[in-house]
């Protein structure tokens, strides 16, 4: 669980990072206020995508101990954060092309686009890990009112 905290907190380092490197980017190279470019949403993909989804996967980790089935526990880890990072690293790419006013290549949207697969494939691979740590007709109790 510590090593998932120390995710959610590098992800929390650099998705705050990010948002004043967007501020600042654009302010030194004069982008005009107003003008849209992928560096706008690069600080939110990683809160959310990275930051608060490591957090809920502690949750998780808690509560089923997905940390037992160890190998799709690392696939799920590694394949997930790739895409998170991948997808992150090309618009942090597209966004400072267009700042700057150059071209994109297809390459960086065909980059992109793996790392749009590798996420989608980390969430795959969480569901099929949910689906084995839960056990099958698990219920849940019902919580006792507090007597005021």
């Amino acid at each position: 669980m510590r090593k998932l905290i120390n995710i959610a907190f590098a992800y929390m380092l650099v998705g705050v990072a990010s948002g004043l490197f967007y501020r600042e980017f654009t302010k030194i190279n004069e982008f005009p206020e107003g003008g849209w470019t992928q560096l706008s949403v690069v600080h939110t993909h990683l809160l959310v995508l990275g930051f608060i989804v490591t957090l809920l996967v502690l949750l998780l980790e808690k509560a089923f101990n997905l940390s037992a089935h160890r190998k799709l526990y690392a696939w799920f880890l590694g394949t997930y954060n790739a895409g998170v990072i991948l997808t992150a690293g090309m618009q942090v790419t597209h966004g400072m092309l267009t700042v700057l006013g150059l071209e994109s290549s297809k390459m960086i949207s065909g980059i992109a686009g793996l790392g749009h697969m590798a996420l989608t494939a980390g969430m795959i691979l969480l569901f099929v890990l949910l689906r084995r740590s839960v056990p099958a007709g698990a219920r849940v109790e019902p919580v006792e009112k507090i007597a005021a």
